[in-house]
């Protein structure tokens, strides 16, 4: 229960379960922003997915790895079909149109 005295860590919270002093979630996930953060990951990996990622990643990969699959998993709420490669589309759309009104 890495997440504080006694509270559970937010994904631990979100999943209605005991936070277990060994969590993989605890020390991504915090007790109060973490259940709103953690559910789009829940929604579109699994919990038990992203576990088995995080276990078979190095510890000082791990959080970089957590803020990778949060994003993506947002993307993927707002765009079902894209999800962040629709993000990359608009990026280029835009630099395609600032290169043209550049060379005009």
């Amino acid at each position: 229960m890495a997440a504080g005295a006694g509270s559970p860590c937010g994904a631990c919270k979100f999943l209605r379960r005991k936070c277990a002093s060994d969590c993989i979630f605890a020390p991504y996930f915090c007790s109060e922003q973490g259940p709103a953060r953690f559910a789009a990951i829940h929604k579109v990996f699994g919990a038990s997915n992203v576990s088995k990622l995080l276990l078979h990643l190095p510890v000082h990969d791990r959080c970089e790895a957590v803020v990778t699959i949060a994003y993506e998993a947002q993307a993927r709420i707002r765009d079902p079909v894209y999800g962040c490669v629709a993000h990359i589309f608009a990026l280029q759309q835009q630099g395609i149109v600032r290169g043209a009104n550049f060379s005009t």
